[in-house]
């Protein structure tokens, strides 16, 4: 795949620490530092089956690939979506490891096999949809950031469907949430293990935090892990996120 085969609007990025390219399009989707964390958050399966959940343009799932042999499966409710990750495995000669599917997230079990999967990963819509919710005018960021097709319960109860025993479900979430996703994950018996809270700059609340959590595991064990900053004081990224992005070697920050 070339240039010439990207639609209107369209554009290729690399997160260079990998080597992974992918089709953007500001006014469709575009994936931010919430899907690179998430995509070095989990503990991976050397082998086996993993699924994202609300994959978009299939940015979490493609980062992944790189750390694991395991298969992945990207599941996307949005044609528009789903097409431009696909043709960013295509773009990747991805297509042995990650498939596509694009479909609604309740259907999985018409996808993978009940109970088999290994890991879940899910950057959901954060925000609940109600009257006053500030929707954005695209359609496509609407479904991706306010839960109109899908939700946090909903999410974790097809993973619990899904997931092998100590399977693990790994997300990215907001602070303000943080209650609430503990007792959903607790309701369908995901027991949360690690958390980690992500902060824009070290005098700033927190603005995401990353959970994992593992499928008819014990409540006992849970890891505050050592907070996560993204910026420096003058706006650079902190030396932790560089080599998320660019790896420990790479200098350029424009590809």
């Amino acid at each position: 795949m070339t240039k010439k085969n990207l639609l209107k609007g369209e554009r290729i990025d690399q997160l260079f620490s990998t080597d992974v390219k992918i089709i953007q399009n500001k006014e469709v989707f575009s994936y931010s530092v919430d899907s690179v964390l998430l995509s070095r958050f989990p503990k991976f399966p050397a082998k086996g089956l993993i699924v994202d959940l609300c994959s978009g343009n299939g940015a979490v799932g493609l980062f992944a690939s790189t750390k694991t042999k395991a298969k992945i499966m990207e599941v996307e409710l949005q044609e528009r979506l789903a097409d431009m990750g696909q043709r960013s495995i295509e773009l990747n000669g991805l297509s042995d490891q990650v498939t596509m599917v694009n479909d609604d997230l309740k259907n999985l079990m018409n996808h993978a096999p009940r109970s088999r999967v290994d890991l879940i990963l899910c950057n959901p819509p954060y925000f609940k949809a109600t009257e006053n919710s500030k929707k954005n005018a695209s359609q496509h960021y609407l479904l991706a950031r306010h839960e109109i097709a899908t939700n946090l319960e909903e999410i974790c109860q097809v993973s619990q469907q899904a997931l092998k025993t100590k399977g693990r479900l790994a997300l990215v979430h907001r602070p303000d949430r943080f209650l609430e996703i503990m007792d959903t994950l607790e309701k369908y018996k995901l027991a949360p293990k690690r958390v980690q809270f992500v902060y824009p700059k070290t005098d700033k609340e927190a603005n995401m935090i990353l959970v994992e959590a593992i499928k008819d595991g014990s409540l006992d064990g849970l890891k505050i892990l050592p907070p996560l900053i993204v910026h420096k004081d003058n706006g650079d990224y902190t030396d932790a996120i560089h080599d998320i992005y660019f790896g420990p070697d790479h200098k350029a920050y424009m590809y």
